[in-house]
């Protein structure tokens, strides 16, 4: 809930420049032929030393809970680093641990609503990942804030690429651009072009989908030097994992209420979830894979998902929180809808008067329920075409992951 945290082919290129290619051995049999075929289709690890740990990557947002992960994960995953900056608002304590390892790591304080903080930030960098972001569906936060930081936010990076000559952007937008929507239609195993009628209300949804079609659109203009700038955007499914605070806040409610949580939602309905080691892996991907098939990938939109089992919420929350000792009551919803839908509304109402005395966030609203009663479940393939995306973590690892994390934070409470 922090606010700083989400064509043809492209063709291949001698990414450490004409003249290495020609220090290079030619493939053997080949003579000359083979040279030339190594300038033209260099090989995977055949870059000159010199050309390693070249590039500067700047992560918005990256002391959130998305944020922190694709920070870690381009510290693994990406070779090519030199630089890693890490931009938000509030930074956390753990970014001292990575400050002696051979990336230099570069922590900046600043507000992604400030548009000159943002630019100098931005300057010099090859690869922005937007993560930073309001993440409220529970009316923490006000609508005109959501808009501020989602929207403007966005906007003031987009501007700080094209002022300063960054060309590469990914951007972390959400599932509930497209859905549910707020007529509870179901959306079956979609993909990114299957019809679905976005029909939002909620300031949330409505934030993130302005801001995604900011991106889109910026792709291709031309940024400082007179180069196209290349955006995407990811639209990662209910994330889960360690550091989710409402895993958190389902938890600490368990314990409130004796070890018990009961059903709301019918089991029937499914949920794609995802890890949020998949999620930052496929930012990584995406960043790695945008400088060479800009063609491509350049504005487009990718569903972000992996081999979490379909599930409703409740269960799928189940599947950590049982082994932490809490128990779903009830095979079927206790409450009938209606009643939660009055209850739901009821808690708007609540939040409305209470607002000049005290912060009421309820997890239940009429927005909430709708997107708990709705089945919504996506597929990957569209990743997997452009740019070979699979899974870093299966399903069970990424179980096991959370399972820990869980526990480590009963250990905390008690």
């Amino acid at each position: 809930m922090g606010r700083e945290g989400g064509g043809a082919s492209g063709r291949g290129r001698c990414v450490a420049g004409p003249g290495a290619c020609r220090r290079r051995p030619p493939v053997a049999g080949l003579g000359g032929l083979g040279l030339w075929l190594q300038c033209l289709f260099p090989q995977p690890g055949m870059a000159d030393s010199a050309q390693a740990q070249k590039l500067v990557y700047l992560v918005t947002g990256g002391c959130g809970f998305l944020g922190e992960h694709v920070v870690r994960m381009l510290l693994q995953q990406e070779p090519q680093l030199r630089e890693l900056r890490i931009f938000d608002l509030h930074l956390g304590p753990w970014l001292e641990e990575l400050k002696t390892g051979p990336v230099q790591v570069t922590a900046i304080q600043g507000d992604v609503t400030q548009a000159h903080e943002v630019a100098a930030a931005v300057a010099g960098a090859h690869v922005v990942i937007h993560t930073a972001g309001l993440v409220d569906v529970f009316g923490k936060t006000s609508p005109e804030t959501i808009h501020e930081v989602n929207v403007q936010g966005t906007r003031n990076v987009i501007e700080a690429c094209v002022q300063t000559g960054t060309r590469f952007l990914v951007y972390t937008s959400s599932m509930e651009v497209v859905g549910p929507n707020i007529k509870g239609q179901p959306f079956y195993r979609g993909n990114e072009n299957t019809p679905y009628e976005a029909v939002h209300r909620h300031p949330y949804p409505c934030s993130k989908a302005l801001a995604e079609q900011l991106v889109l659109e910026a792709n291709g203009r031309k940024v400082l030097g007179g180069l196209p700038l290349v955006t995407c955007a990811l639209r990662p499914t209910g994330i889960y994992g360690e550091g989710h605070q409402i895993m958190r806040d389902f938890y600490h409610q368990g314990l409130r209420l004796g070890g018990r949580l009961f059903r709301a939602i019918p089991a029937s309905v499914e949920h794609g979830r995802v890890y949020v080691g998949n999620v930052a892996w496929m930012h990584v991907l995406v960043a790695r894979e945008l400088q060479h098939r800009a063609a491509l990938m350049g504005g487009q939109v990718y569903f972000c998902y992996d081999n979490s089992p379909y599930k409703s919420y409740e269960d799928f929350n189940m599947e950590f929180l049982g082994p932490c000792g809490l128990r779903l009551v009830g095979t079927r919803p206790l409450l009938p809808y209606w009643l939660l839908l009055f209850l739901a509304a009821l808690n708007v109402l609540l939040q409305w008067l209470l607002r000049p005395l005290l912060l009421y966030a309820p997890l239940l609203n009429p927005y909430t329920l709708a997107m708990a009663n709705t089945t919504f479940t996506v597929s990957t393939d569209k990743a997997r075409r452009h740019f070979g995306y699979e899974p870093l973590f299966s399903w069970e690892e990424s179980r096991t992951r959370t399972i820990r994390w869980v526990q480590a934070v009963e250990g905390s409470a008690q």
